[in-house]
């Protein structure tokens, strides 16, 4: 299901993932991270900083292949897979609006 304003922005989605629904949705007036950082200089200042997120950390079976796949698909990557001693192979990525999505394999313990 999808909803959008008269401009195409969608207002409200429902997304399937295996039997689970995840809703998203865009408030009226809402100004995108990315946009935000143009005018705060706190917003700028967190994304100085590749470990700094916005957005979600997301658990992936495969980080290499997941990472290949986003790379390949135009993603922006604002870092690449690695394993900083967090229990997680890992890397960060940034949406359209600038939001910081972190994508982890788990490790072998």
């Amino acid at each position: 299901m999808r909803a959008t304003d008269a401009n195409g922005t969608v207002m409200h989605a429902e997304l399937d993932l295996e039997g689970s629904t995840i809703f998203l949705s865009t408030p009226a007036g809402y100004v995108g991270s990315r946009r935000h950082r143009e005018s705060c200089e706190i917003e700028r200042g967190m994304h100085e900083n590749a470990w700094v997120i916005d957005g979600l950390f997301v658990e992936v079976r495969d980080a290499e292949a997941h990472h290949a796949r986003a790379a390949g698909a135009g993603a922006t990557i604002l870092r690449e897979p690695e394993e900083p001693g967090i229990g997680y192979r890992i890397y960060t990525a940034e949406d359209l609006e600038g939001h910081r999505w972190m994508f982890g394999e788990r490790l072998p313990e």
